[in-house]
């Protein structure tokens, strides 16, 4: 009897072990309620293709700057402790004069593009990407980046930065510092 019981448990112990693959949503919904996801995910992945609407080009006019992006996709990366499936962007900035004011097109490397995806929102409407400009560690251009693509305007997004305000600043940043991607403004871009 004392054998039966001893592999019945191990036998629990595997199965409770097992390595799990989640959705995206999955992760939300997870993180909402339990602060975490759960302890067997190997893998949060795009199972509903929720990311494909955000994949390409899409451009937008804000303030005398273009604004563009490129969107892919990149899928089972190996996070701290889970893979992921997850959005890398591209931007370029230019000015009224056709100055390339920022540019990470051209950078090879997905970890040096300063753009990464993270995941939905709790309500699931906007896509959360974190970005780093390029101002010094005085400016703390650094914060979320909310992407919002409507069901009934499948070829419009619309982007807003919030500045990460959990980040401590040491001196002062310059009077006309102005960031890469205004804070708390919404841009609208168009799928090219």
């Amino acid at each position: 009897m004392k054998n039966k019981i001893t592999l019945a448990l191990l036998g629990f112990s595997t199965i409770s072990c097992k390595s799990q693959i989640i959705s995206l949503e999955q992760a939300v919904t997870y993180k909402q309620q339990t602060g975490t996801v759960p302890q067997n995910t190997t893998y949060i992945k795009d199972m509903n293709h929720s990311l494909d609407k955000y994949i390409g080009t899409w451009k937008g006019y804000y303030n005398g700057y273009s604004f563009e992006f490129k969107f892919t996709k990149k899928e089972n990366v190996n996070g701290y402790d889970v893979n992921w499936d997850f959005l890398i962007g591209r931007m370029q900035v230019t000015d009224f004069n056709g100055n390339i004011t920022y540019n990470t097109f051209n950078e090879l490397d997905d970890t040096k593009t300063k753009l990464s995806g993270y995941n939905f929102q709790p309500d699931l409407k906007a896509y959360m990407m974190y970005f780093v400009g390029n101002s010094n560690v005085n400016c703390n251009e650094q914060g979320y980046i909310y992407l919002r693509i409507k069901p009934e305007t499948p070829d419009k997004m619309s982007i807003l930065m919030l500045q990460d305000n959990d980040i401590s600043i040491e001196g002062a940043c310059p009077p006309n510092f102005k960031p890469t991607i205004p804070y708390k403004t919404s841009i609208s871009l168009t799928r090219q």
